[in-house]
């Protein structure tokens, strides 16, 4: 049903929701300019440029998926085409975050083999754009058919020329419970986790094997090769604990009704879905050296810049005192 705009728990949620929108936008921004920009050649390496796609995502949840969330939820009233368009774009942001830690789960895996002839810039850049494509297949899926809107039927008495009054737009008025459990959750969400699991588990149990048989000179290189394998397998399962809870509320609202999910939880799960993408800018800066030493050098030059900045103002302002005696 559409919140009351004026509850305590829907301002509350309203400002938290902001909060993280502002933490989404400036952490991801930071980190596609500390690979982009801070560390050398980075986007030549393909685990790199997934995350870049990864950020990417995260940065457009803050930016587009939670002002859609807090409009979704019954603050504005749009015609049920519009509406729908609006809650796939939150369900493709999702896949994309999805399919690039799929992708960078991948990578980690063929990286124990020799694929280089295979891992090239531009077939990187092609397997990025293949997420995206997909994401946006998956998730606008529901404007083919399976939504859960029906056109008003007209009213026949009424004779006048004004136009239709559409319901408050909310987010399950237009996508359909059975669509987010049995092909969201269960085909688009969990089928992947698991086969990123799976990829994760072989990878740590061939490190761990190499570790024990290499030589001291070819161990300091297995060694990052886990450490970074560690790092992205924590943000994979951030991201299962952050969005699994979401899903989980949904199978209730689906099997035992409404009255399963209370309000404050479901904003809870929400609120806890979107922080995920403000959280993986934080776990690159403290588990991924390269990234933490690129922030470094950005914040080195925030400061240079700013310094002079200040000199030049200080500058101008003594010779405008000189001028003026």
């Amino acid at each position: 049903q559409p919140t009351n705009q004026t509850s305590p728990s829907w301002v509350a949620y309203t400002a938290l929701e902001v909060l993280i929108a502002v933490a989404c936008c400036f952490g991801n921004v930071l980190v596609m300019c500390a690979v982009c920009v801070g560390i050398r050649d980075s986007l030549r390496e393909p685990t790199f440029c997934f995350l870049v796609s990864l950020a990417v995502a995260d940065f457009l949840v803050g930016v587009a998926a939670v002002p859609l969330a807090v409009l979704l939820d019954g603050w504005a009233s749009l015609i049920p085409e519009l509406c729908l368009l609006l809650s796939c774009v939150v369900l493709v942001l999702t896949q994309a975050s999805v399919l690039s830690l799929l992708a960078i789960a991948v990578d980690r895996y063929l990286r124990l083999h020799t694929y280089k002839a295979l891992a090239t810039q531009r077939h990187t850049w092609m397997a990025v754009s293949v997420c995206w494509i997909l994401s946006c297949l998956l998730g606008f899926t529901p404007l083919f058919g399976w939504h859960n809107y029906s056109f008003p039927a007209s009213d026949s008495t009424n004779t006048s020329s004004t136009s239709f009054i559409h319901p408050p737009c909310t987010f399950l008025s237009v996508i359909s419970l059975p669509f987010m459990v049995y092909f969201n959750f269960l085909g688009c969400v969990m089928a992947p986790l698991l086969a990123m699991t799976l990829l994760y588990t072989r990878i740590f149990w061939s490190l761990q094997g190499r570790l024990k048989d290499s030589c001291p000179q070819a161990q300091a290189s297995l060694l990052r090769e886990k450490r970074l394998a560690c790092s992205l397998a924590l943000v994979l399962i951030l991201f299962a604990g952050c969005w699994i809870p979401l899903h989980l509320m949904n199978c209730l609202l689906l099997f035992q009704g409404p009255q399963a999910v209370t309000q404050g939880v479901l904003y809870t799960g929400i609120l806890l879905s979107h922080a995920n993408s403000a959280v993986n800018p934080v776990i690159y800066a403290y588990r991924i050296p390269k990234i933490q030493q690129a922030y470094g050098q950005l914040w080195k030059r925030f400061f240079v810049w700013l310094n002079c900045c200040h000199r030049k103002k200080a500058g101008s302002e003594i010779i405008n005192i000189q001028l003026s005696h």
